[in-house]
């Protein structure tokens, strides 16, 4: 199995991050891509995937905004194997679509969980309890009771702030090959900064929670996305690329410790 690190570069923010370029990783540039800022309409869907293609999903993956994570609906959609998608995000990622003919970055992660037949366990890890919970109120919403009582296994914020529930722990499938999707918004303002409303995780928090996954030793791709708002001042957009910067390298380092594989 192939192993490339990408960079999709929708809006130019990791040129600006400084990023070197090596041999490592490659960098795509998407910014020719139109209707896909925040929703993604079906024909920018098929030109994202046949630029990710030739590469294939089994590395660490850069994927630009929280506006662009919709991409883990794309890269997971080339699996062809039985799998379990961990998400760590501040948000569910899982809204009743507002247009739909376009999957957006609000609604992804319930339209894998609706139409993905390889997938085996969705573990949603950050929300709030209150977003966990409209999930299953949504009477009319994406996922079925049934997809979520099979297939859904959340950890709010505020669980992994207190006890971790050892039932639900104990519901992880242990013998799947994994794709891990990290939206940095779940992290503290200190660690990242980005265009989305912030959860309070600190980063070696994080990585603790990602350590049980990432030594299980089966790790089909990892993607990673929450870069700034673009457009604010200058001074306070430069000092939130020196901090998402250096998170994303640490997060690099880290991964890639772990990821014997890659």
């Amino acid at each position: 199995m192939t192993t490339n690190h990408l960079i999709l570069d929708f809006s130019h923010v990791y040129c600006d991050e400084k990023i070197p370029r090596n041999d490592k990783v490659h960098w795509l540039d998407c910014s020719d891509i139109t209707e896909c800022d925040l929703y993604c309409s079906k024909r920018a869907e098929e030109e994202i995937r046949a630029r990710i293609a030739p590469y294939g999903i089994h590395g660490i993956h850069f994927l630009d905004s929280g506006n662009y994570h919709y991409v883990t609906g794309i890269m997971t959609a080339l699996i062809k194997q039985k799998f379990s998608l961990i998400l760590l995000d501040h948000h569910t990622d899982m809204q009743k679509p507002m247009i739909e003919q376009m999957t957006s970055c609000g609604d992804w992660a319930g339209k894998v969980l609706k139409t993905n037949p390889w997938l085996q366990q969705l573990i949603l890890i950050g929300p709030q309890e209150s977003d966990i919970l409209q999930i299953y109120r949504e009477k009319e919403g994406l996922v079925s009771g049934a997809e979520l009582q099979e297939k859904l296994i959340t950890f709010s914020e505020e669980e992994i702030q207190s006890v971790e529930d050892e039932n639900k722990i104990s519901g992880i499938k242990r013998n799947l090959p994994v794709y891990i999707s990290i939206d940095k918004d779940i992290l503290d303002e200190e660690y990242s900064e980005t265009n989305w409303s912030q959860g309070k995780m600190p980063l070696p928090v994080l990585e603790r929670l990602l350590i049980p996954f990432l030594t299980s030793g089966n790790i089909l791709g990892i993607d990673i996305c929450g870069e700034c708002q673009q457009g604010i001042p200058l001074p306070q957009y430069l000092e939130a690329e020196k901090i998402n910067g250096e998170t994303n390298k640490e997060l690099f380092d880290f991964l890639m410790h772990y990821c014997r594989n890659f």
